[in-house]
């Protein structure tokens, strides 16, 4: 994988702000689990490569989200023990959306969960 150019003034900080959100974003999915959190990490790694090399660094060595990310960059991979935790959540989360949300809106979360369930069996586990 070739090196990635980091961004400079206030560009960085754009990627890096994103990059905060992705990560918030996929922390409160281990809570939420209508929110997958291994998509949320992947884009929060790309965006601290592009807008800071430290908190790329600290990604990586995370000892949660560090081997989930290593192993997206260098095989495309998402262990399978993610995917199943994935998968579960996702499904009861949808089961209780279409229960308690209001008419137009139940559907919703149900496709957005579909697609990335479909997404997610299509990348290989190992």
């Amino acid at each position: 994988m070739p090196p990635t150019r980091v961004a400079r003034g206030w560009l960085a900080r754009l990627w890096i702000a994103a990059g905060f959100v992705a990560l918030v974003t996929g922390i409160i999915g281990i809570f939420l689990p209508v929110l997958p959190t291994t998509p949320f990490v992947l884009v929060a790694a790309y965006c601290f490569a592009r807008g800071s090399p430290r908190w790329e660094r600290w990604l990586l060595r995370h000892p949660r989200f560090g081997p989930m990310v290593r192993a997206w960059r260098a095989r495309r991979v998402v262990p399978l023990r993610a995917k199943q935790l994935a998968w579960v959540t996702m499904a009861a989360s949808c089961a209780w959306t279409l229960w308690k949300l209001p008419d137009p809106w139940r559907w919703l979360p149900s496709i957005v969960c579909g697609l990335t369930a479909i997404w997610l069996y299509r990348l290989p586990s190992r």
